[in-house]
């Protein structure tokens, strides 16, 4: 292990911000552990459907705000995608091919998934599995990419709202929840709070890139402005307190994005703000810069199979075992939560293999441009001239090419 990460640390520019790293990281971590926790395969008369403890054991709300972290990772994608877009206008890089870069580690490890749970699918059909339990386990693999979609849309817009100020997409998000809840409108046209939601936080980002949010007394306006607002959201406006969908429930703060979500996604970012120093300092450690990096150079691939490992293990149980607390039952108690957590490191292994069985199509081409070091100053040109790609990191010297 030490000579993995002094490794690691020898492959590391000295001006990476790692901070930056580590907050994907955690944003990862974040969701990964919160769909493990907070979605449940109940088998009832042999058909599996989903389920989740959020709606039989309110208080298990708390948890939806600690694992809640999509706006942690937009704000980190507007840090990258604005500094990446503006070293490749520096180096004269045209868009279609800074955009190239961009989407190809984001795109090429999505393209196996369809793959896989096709022929999954078709043989769990083809052996006699109920049509529903396919569609409940197809449903849990597809439902949070999502996110994918509205990443590549900001992504691809970054020269447009690079330098949009976050107030503009907050209004939007405001002005739609008015006429949805305040007016009784019809909420068709509330879509448009997927986009403007999350382009609250990646404009932040792209703010920070700019070195506009570099003080801690911003830190500090967003968590407690963002955590008062929410406070006051949910206690007096009548918005969920969970801040994430929950089966059953006529309001989601997700399904679309509300403003009771962008304001905790507000008060997330101050956070991060908060933890960018503390985080720099940790990350001098050899060993635990080692753990983000490794991390960062799989992030797509977790996140991607992180829902087909849980899937691994509780069809494993079912078949081994039979119905098993915190793996089959329904998650009304809180012996399941225990359970459950009990059965976190058989996911965490599932998901280990899937990682080496599938790592190989997030990781860049030696052929290919390589990625471009997140910097604290100008974004600096890589060895290859490419853009950095979301969850890039710096690989071991033996998995490099040559500068």
């Amino acid at each position: 292990m030490n000579d993995f990460a002094r490794r690691i640390e020898s492959a590391t520019p000295a001006d990476r911000d790692r901070a930056v790293d580590a907050l994907r990281a955690i944003a990862i971590l974040g969701v990964v552990l919160g769909h493990w926790l907070v979605t449940a395969l109940v088998v009832d008369s042999g058909t599996v459907h989903g389920a989740s403890p959020l709606r039989y054991l309110p208080g298990l709300t708390p948890a939806s705000w600690l694992f809640q972290t999509l706006a942690v990772f937009f704000l980190v994608g507007g840090v990258v995608g604005a500094k990446s877009h503006a070293g490749a206008r520096a180096r004269g890089e045209s868009y279609g091919r800074w955009l190239r870069a961009r989407m190809s580690r984001l795109l090429r490890p999505l393209a196996v998934v369809p793959v896989v749970w096709t022929v999954a699918a078709c043989a769990m059909l083809a052996s006699g599995v109920d049509q529903d339990t396919v569609r409940a386990l197809c449903k849990l693999v597809w439902s949070p990419l999502w996110f994918l979609v509205v990443f590549a849309a900001l992504t691809a817009a970054t020269p447009l709202v690079a330098k949009l100020h976050p107030l503009w997409p907050f209004a939007v998000v405001l002005v739609v929840d008015l006429y949805r809840f305040g007016l009784d409108a019809p909420g068709s046209f509330a879509a448009v709070n997927v986009a403007a939601g999350w382009l609250v936080p990646y404009c932040l980002g792209a703010a920070w890139s700019r070195g506009e949010l570099h003080s801690r007394r911003t830190g500090w306006t967003l968590l407690l402005g963002g955590a008062a607002a929410t406070a006051a959201l949910v206690l007096w406006a009548g918005y969920p307190a969970t801040m994430v969908g929950v089966p059953g429930v006529a309001v989601s703060n997700l399904d679309p994005p509300t403003l009771a979500v962008v304001t905790f996604g507000l008060a997330q970012c101050g956070a991060a703000l908060l933890l960018i120093g503390p985080l720099r300092r940790a990350l001098r450690r050899p060993a635990l810069w080692a753990v983000v990096a490794t991390l960062n150079l799989s992030a797509m691939t977790v996140f991607l199979w992180h829902q087909t490992a849980m899937i691994a293990v509780t069809a494993t149980g079912l078949w081994v075992g039979g119905t098993l607390p915190g793996l089959h039952t329904v998650p009304d108690q809180p012996g399941w939560v225990l359970a459950r957590l009990a059965w976190l490191p058989a996911f965490a292994a599932a998901l280990l293999i899937c990682r080496l069985a599938f790592r190989g199509y997030e990781r860049q081409r030696p052929t290919r441009t390589k990625s471009l070091v997140v910097r604290e100053g100008r974004p600096a040109r890589p060895a290859g001239g490419g853009a950095e790609c979301p969850g890039s990191a710096p690989e071991p010297p033996a998995r490099r090419g040559r500068a």
